[in-house]
């Protein structure tokens, strides 16, 4: 029997990390997203040695999920210009990475950082420097996964050449890959909507960032049109990639054993998911 394809969303954590599990298997999960505390708070409960024992038995129980990304909560700034702001960051940063080791989890997406008029070029080299001194303070198991961004207000990480410079300038690069998502890069201006397209975006990002380094792929169609710089998600189909797009990934071979995660808009019950992975899985 085929290994099923590394698909899932963004699942909530309610009521225990452990749950997350069920929920994604409920609905079709093979690889899946979560947060471990709050994304709405600098810092969160630690969690306790039952949490952690719950969590990995269900990852271990599990049937269908075979891997499982962390996302940053949106608070975390690394690159401000304000030195408390990027200093609290940096410290809700590590923390985050240490739940990440606490669960053996070894990829969190970070959206790079906004320089807030500070110049692109100087958040670059400040979000380089924030990662260092976070990696000092780990114990080297959990790579940082930088996000594509679109480019909306002063983000940076909106061109691939962006997150070079940051892995350029950090001593600890074998710590800082990559994650792409299809809503960011056609936003930013890498136009992935043509077959042409597509392919060109692929190459290009190969050999600036080397696919080797990209690790999670998040799956979203755009509510805005190209080259944009506007981060609005759209439910597959209902936005301006269209879904040949999709097909074009889910079929890419060197893509293959990348997970793909959907963070397009859901209904709680998380329906419209159900049916986006199931949509996915039949492109293969």
């Amino acid at each position: 029997m085929a290994k099923e394809p590394l698909v899932g969303c963004h699942v909530s954590i309610a009521g225990g990390i452990y749950k997350a599990l069920e929920r994604g298997e409920s609905v079709g999960c093979t690889a899946m997203q979560i947060f471990t505390k709050s994304n709405r708070n600098w810092f969160d409960k630690k969690l306790t040695d039952d949490s952690i024992k719950a969590f990995k038995q269900a990852v271990k129980e599990s049937s269908s999920i075979q891997s499982i990304i962390v996302h940053t909560g949106y608070l975390i700034n690394i690159g401000s210009k304000k030195a408390d702001i990027a200093q609290q960051s940096t410290n809700a940063l590590l923390d985050e990475v240490h739940r990440c080791e606490q669960l053996d989890l070894p990829y969190l997406v970070l959206h790079p950082g906004s320089h807030l008029d500070m110049g692109e070029e100087k958040c670059l080299e400040q979000i380089a420097h924030n990662l260092d001194s976070v990696f000092e303070r780990s114990n080297d198991k959990v790579h940082i996964l930088l996000e594509t961004m679109a480019g909306q207000g002063t983000n940076v990480g909106y061109t691939f050449e962006q997150l070079k410079k940051i892995r350029q300038l950090s001593e600890h690069k074998r710590n800082i890959e990559f994650c792409l998502d299809t809503c960011h890069v056609f936003a930013a201006g890498y136009d992935i909507s043509t077959e042409d397209g597509y392919r060109k975006t692929f190459k290009t990002f190969d050999s600036t960032l080397g696919l080797e380094h990209l690790k999670a792929i998040h799956i979203n169609d755009s509510q805005e049109k190209f080259g944009s710089r506007k981060d609005r998600h759209a439910p597959l189909g209902k936005g301006h990639i269209p879904l040949a797009t999709f097909d074009l990934i889910m079929n890419d071979k060197q893509l293959k054993d990348i997970p793909k995660i959907l963070e397009t808009p859901s209904d709680p019950e998380m329906k419209l998911w159900k049916k986006e992975i199931a949509l996915l899985k039949a492109m293969v």
